[in-house]
């Protein structure tokens, strides 16, 4: 060999050593952790530059992700949803104007609405028809949801045509209960079954849209939510309330050719499902994703159609449920995680766009206080997913050398709090940040 390339041989032998003692700290990270020993974890990083898998520890295990599942949904939009989201299909006939949902969340939503259906109802001459929901298989929970949670923010029912973000939002001004929609505030009524209340609550019946409030003095600057019981029927009291003009339900045929109504830029919804972990948000994005590919809400089978066309590509099997993350019953690894993350940025190659889709560490949604930015500057661009026993993290990250990796931290059975392991996972990705 002579001393050229002998010169060559020796820095490429440096460089992969260096690099192989870096990665070697960060298993010895793993492996030494004392709040890891006591849970099931899963962990995969790829270095996107080499086009290489680093190192992983139980990466092909699989694990429930909770909310780690709003990536899937966030490619499933990508690939069935254009830059703007379906807000209604219509048609008009005579003097008449006809109107189907098409799973769009946004409308009169509290933070989403962009006011083009209200006022393309409102200001339309013609005697309004909604074409209520065909019976169909789409459930108003998805498969292991918990029936328990019915009346808790984050799991409003799904529906074709959301209003008001499907929730009741509750406030006060001057220690006096607000309302809105409105139209819930004749249907609340005392708890009688507590004697001596510690603190203001209300909790909704499970059949029936009737809110119970007990004796307690509702505090200042008061706001909670709870999902209210869907019918075509309410939807179209809703509505008409809203619009302060008759609204009538019908059942129609839909026509093979129908006008659309487009609401918000799809990469804003996305933002905010992906920031907020907004589990309603997610649901209705796979709605919307079915409506656009089949013409239905056929969700069970655009996972199926999903896996078929991509995941099976996967070096390991998944298996998902819903859009969200609140079923138990989906399990993935972390492998899978990152190829998905990495099919994405695919999808999305100018950085600026794709960082725009996850929360900045230290910065923004559900990282805002998980990490430090270093210098001002975030270096962690993630999604999380939390629910009892479960923290996960899966993500982009930028090293202070320069690297761009790609990451997931899956952890599952763990006792108590999930903070102690989500500082864990912030440690040691902050790790690799100083010392890869």
């Amino acid at each position: 060999m002579n001393k050229f390339l002998f010169s060559i041989f020796v820095l490429f032998f440096s460089v992969y050593y260096a690099k192989s003692q870096d990665i070697g700290l960060v298993q010895r990270e793993l492996e030494r952790s004392p709040i890891l020993k006591n849970h099931f974890f899963g962990f995969s990083l790829y270095d996107i530059e080499q086009n290489q898998f680093l190192m992983g520890l139980n990466e092909d295990k699989h694990f429930t992700p909770a909310s780690n599942t709003k990536v899937f949904t966030l490619f499933t939009a990508l690939k069935n949803i254009g830059d703007s989201v379906p807000a209604i299909h219509y048609i008009e006939r005579g003097d008449s104007l006809l109107f189907w949902g098409t799973g769009d969340p946004t409308f009169l939503h509290p933070k989403l609405d962009s006011g083009k259906v209200y006022n393309f109802l409102l200001q339309t001459d013609k005697k309004l028809f909604y074409v209520g929901n065909v019976p169909t298989e789409e459930s108003f929970y998805r498969n292991g949801w918990a029936m328990e949670d019915y009346d808790e923010y984050y799991q409003p029912e799904i529906t074709g045509f959301p209003i008001y973000g499907n929730v009741v939002t509750f406030g006060s001004i001057r220690n006096r209960l607000t309302v809105s929609p409105v139209y819930f505030q004749f249907r609340i009524a005392t708890d009688e079954t507590i004697a001596e209340p510690i603190r203001f609550r209300i909790h909704r019946k499970l059949d029936e849209n009737t809110f119970l409030i007990n004796r307690a003095r509702i505090p200042n600057n008061y706001v909670h939510q709870k999902p209210f019981k869907y019918t075509d029927e309410l939807f179209v009291k809703l509505l008409q309330d809203t619009l302060k003009k008759p609204v009538e339900l019908i059942q129609h045929p839909k026509p093979l050719h129908v006008d659309t109504l487009f609401s918000v830029a799809t990469r804003d919804i996305l933002r905010e499902m992906m920031l907020d972990s907004d589990n309603f948000l997610a649901e209705q994005l796979m709605m919307v994703s079915a409506m656009n590919r089949y013409g239905e809400f056929n969700t069970a089978q655009l996972r199926k159609d999903m896996k078929t066309s991509y995941y099976t590509y996967f070096m390991d099997k998944i298996d998902l449920y819903d859009g969200s993350g609140l079923s138990p019953y989906n399990k993935v690894t972390a492998r899978s995680l990152v190829e998905l993350l990495l099919m994405i940025k695919q999808e999305i190659p100018e950085i600026v766009e794709l960082r725009y889709l996850f929360a900045a560490g230290g910065v923004e949604g559900t990282l805002k206080t998980t990490y430090r930015p270093d210098g001002g500057s975030p270096f962690v661009w993630a999604k999380t997913g939390t629910i009892k026993s479960v923290y996960c993290q899966s993500g982009y990250i930028q090293t202070r050398g320069g690297r761009n990796l790609v990451f997931s931290f899956l952890n599952n059975n763990f006792l108590g709090s999930a903070t102690p392991v989500r500082k864990e996972v912030a440690r040691i990705m902050t790790f690799i940040r100083e010392n890869y």
